[in-house]
């Protein structure tokens, strides 16, 4: 829980300011230029799906269960052998998105003009690949300092240059558009490549810094391998490191992959079917952009705790099924799913409950479609918490195909869901929302079952799902009374909905341990848990 606690936090703090730059961006684009970087994106990150973005979790499982058992060396190798490893794919990939991406931008994804976004992208792949070894190496030595403070750095490096560079390119896409009668299009193409540019120059940003660190840990780890006593027979040759190296990586690389496909295949498949039922492609440009610039952005925030709890569990994990301890596997397990359902619990319910004020805080957008988009889509919070950590949990276990197959299957469902949706209801974007609705809890259904099965895992419903949710539910109605009563007093959309906020945390940590969600055992095991129970104590919660 410490070192998840330290990602999540610095992921936390990565995706704020991430949201605050874009927030700045998405107003300079408008919905168009969201479109046309979300599709961009969308290529992209299956590009780095495929090629490294299952690196770190691999090459961390894989350091942390030769660290359990003293093999400095083997740990090294590991470590060069995935930085080679990383550079090719990074650069393979790299070549086949630069050049390959008119043909995908056109004919995959019905987003022409985004090609020039993710021709900007193309070279960061090769950057990402070369970080995520890194950052995968010093997770397994049980550190996720060096992962967090590289992220931090990378998003501030990647804010200041997305902002300059989307209104410098901007500019220089109006003058361009002049010529071909189109300057908006051009405008907001442009000024998408731009924003894509700045996510270049962050990533250079985060590899510098953990270049100096490794630099800094060099002398640790020689001193590691010569006190390394493991066989000569023992030691790994570098053949048989990129053999292990892969056989960790395809499974995951495949359940993320199916992941990296939801969103790759909604965009595709809503455009095309937008394209069959006659809807102007302006109306499915604008729509996109709302959904991707508004609604993901906001939803992504809470998500990424899951994401950095699941980096974090894998290692200790790994560490345990090594040592046989199957008692200390539950146990982590446990602590995992509880802490992910204490945040998203109240994320989803606030998110919900405050999406028209936060939207009219950050975008001063008071339309009802991008509302109700991010209220519906804040249900999706608590299933992709749950898929993503109970991803990690069944590749820490070495079950790495179970979730690969769960993720298809909900893959197929999801995607038969958002057809339905669109071609029979007439949900148009709405169908998107309630198809990713869909694939996250199947995944966490199928993922809950196999757990179950695998570990004779029996999970803890009190304090992890009813106390969260009941807490989340009452603080949900206090926000909402306390929302509408500031704006009456007060007239000022900041003041409402940031005081509700503020409130509203407070009313859920009093009745979280009011109810017995924390023992004062468990609440010493975190990061300033002594502080939090000291408090706790004075308002007689415990």
């Amino acid at each position: 829980m410490v070192q998840g606690s330290i990602l999540a936090a610095a992921s936390i703090a990565s995706r704020l300011i991430g949201l605050v730059y874009r927030v700045v961006v998405t107003n300079i684009l408008g919905d168009i230029g969201n479109d046309y970087y979300s599709c961009a994106f969308s290529v992209y990150s299956i590009m780095l799906t495929i090629s490294s973005f299952s690196l770190p979790l691999a090459v961390s499982k894989l350091v942390s269960a030769r660290m359990v058992n003293g093999e400095n060396k083997n740990a090294n190798k590991i470590l060069k052998g995935a930085l080679c490893f990383g550079l090719g794919s990074g650069a393979l990939v790299a070549l086949i998105c630069f050049f390959g991406s008119d043909f995908i931008t056109a004919n995959i994804m019905n987003t022409p003009m985004s090609a020039i976004a993710l021709r900007f992208l193309a070279p960061t792949l090769i950057i990402v690949a070369v970080m995520g070894v890194l950052r995968g190496f010093f997770q397994g030595l049980g550190t996720m300092i060096p992962t967090a403070t590289s992220q931090i750095i990378e998003q501030i490096i990647n804010a200041c240059g997305s902002i300059v560079f989307a209104i410098t390119f901007s500019q220089y896409g109006l003058e361009i558009g002049q010529a071909f009668s189109n300057p908006e299009n051009y405008k907001a193409a442009y000024g998408a490549a731009g924003s894509t540019l700045g996510t270049s120059v962050g990533a250079v940003a985060g590899l510098l810094f953990l270049l100096f660190i490794l630099f800094i840990y060099r002398p640790v780890l020689r001193r590691g391998i010569k006190n390394d006593l493991t066989p000569v027979e023992e030691t790994e040759s570098y053949s048989q490191i990129i053999k292990v190296l892969v056989l960790t990586i395809v499974p995951v690389l495949l359940s993320t992959t199916v992941y990296q496909l939801s969103d790759f295949l909604d965009q595709a498949v809503y455009k095309k079917i937008m394209a069959l039922l006659a809807f102007p492609s302006v109306e499915a440009s604008i729509n996109w952009g709302i959904y991707s610039g508004r609604c993901l952005i906001l939803i992504s925030i809470p998500i990424t705790i899951a994401n950095a709890v699941s980096a974090s569990v894998i290692p200790s994990l790994t560490a345990a099924i090594t040592a046989e301890d199957h008692s200390q596997v539950r146990q982590k397990i446990n602590s995992a799913i509880r802490f992910i359902m204490v945040v998203a619990f109240p994320c989803a319910v606030g998110m919900g409950v405050l999406s028209s004020p936060i939207l009219q805080l950050l975008y001063h957008d008071s339309r009802e479609m991008p509302a109700l988009l991010v209220s519906m889509a804040s249900v999706s919070i608590i299933f992709y918490s749950l898929s993503t950590l109970t991803n990690g949990i069944l590749q820490g276990v070495d079950k790495m195909m179970t979730p690969v197959k769960n993720a298809l299957i909900a893959l197929i469902l999801h995607v038969a869901v958002l057809v339905f949706g669109m071609f029979f209801l007439n949900l148009n974007i709405y169908a998107v929302v309630i198809s990713n609705i869909a694939f996250p809890l199947i995944v966490t259904l199928l993922n809950a079952h196999s757990i179950r099965n695998n570990l004779r895992y029996k999970q803890e419903v009190k304090r992890t799902f009813i106390v969260p949710g009941i807490s989340s539910v009452i603080m949900g109605i206090v926000v909402f009374l306390l929302y509408k009563l500031l704006i009456m007093v007060t007239h000022m959309n900041a003041i409402a909905t940031l005081g509700s906020i503020l409130v509203g945390a407070f009313v859920y940590f009093v009745l979280l341990l009011g109810l017995k969600g924390f023992t004062e055992k468990e609440l010493l095991n975190i990061p300033k848990g002594r502080t939090i129970l000291k408090f706790a104590q004075k308002l007689h919660l415990m």
